[in-house]
């Protein structure tokens, strides 16, 4: 239990934070439409119900990748997912038309609720040709072990508890780690460099503008793994 926290706290620590002055670079936060009308809610009220990041890890392993997170309130749909996209091999094995391109690789890690992994993949059909497709490759919890067949979070916690196993709490270091890199980011909202409040609709993914944002990272986009399970 010692060294998974420890290794937890590591990368925290290893974590870019993203400076009050960068929130409008970084940062997307949005607000869906009918917040405003929720009862106890100020009319006027800036308070973001939505909000996206890229971030990056400064260490050996994942310097200059960008890592992508979003969390929203009224999305369509209550979702725990981890995607990872491979980025494009530097060679060709299958010869494609002039223009044509072969989509990244990406492992799906579905956190709930549907627990499984995912894997998109591209492969050659079948013939003489030298032709690919995009096809999937699952494992669910559920499809093996049937409904419910994993124990409810807080008794998996409590059962942990009773055997003295502390690997999946979290310790006082991991949670003001992770505040410090929360903490500007809001002092970015409050201030001058606060990006404009995106708004968007009740039962979608957030607003318009995180899937720009995304998009100008060389053209990438969010990927919903779970729900394709």
């Amino acid at each position: 239990a010692t060294t998974l926290r420890d290794e937890k706290v590591k990368v925290l620590k290893a974590v870019q934070r993203i400076e009050p002055d960068g929130v409008g670079e970084f940062t997307v936060r949005g607000q869906y439409r009918t917040y405003r009308d929720e009862k106890g809610v100020a009319f006027n009220t800036n308070t973001a119900t939505f909000a996206a990041a890229k971030m990056y890890i400064n260490n050996w392993r994942w310097r200059n990748v960008p890592f992508f997170l979003r969390s929203g309130k009224a999305l369509a749909g209550k979702v725990t997912e981890i995607a990872v996209q491979f980025r494009h091999v530097p060679h060709l094995m299958f010869p494609l038309a002039p223009g044509e391109g072969l989509p990244a690789n990406r492992l799906g890690l579905c956190l709930q609720p549907n627990e499984g992994i995912l894997l998109h993949f591209e492969t050659k059909l079948p013939g003489a040709g030298m032709r690919t497709r995009s096809v999937d490759m699952s494992y669910l919890y559920e499809q093996d072990f049937g409904t419910n067949s994993l124990p409810d979070a807080y008794e998996r916690l409590l059962l942990d508890a009773l055997h003295g196993d502390a690997s999946l709490f979290t310790r006082s270091d991991e949670i003001e780690l992770a505040w410090r890199l929360i903490d500007p980011i809001i002092d970015g909202w409050d201030s001058e460099h606060a990006p404009p409040l995106a708004f968007y609709e009740s039962g979608t993914w957030g607003p318009s503008k995180s899937d720009e944002f995304i998009r100008a990272e060389k053209g990438r986009k969010w990927f919903s793994i779970c729900t394709e399970c």
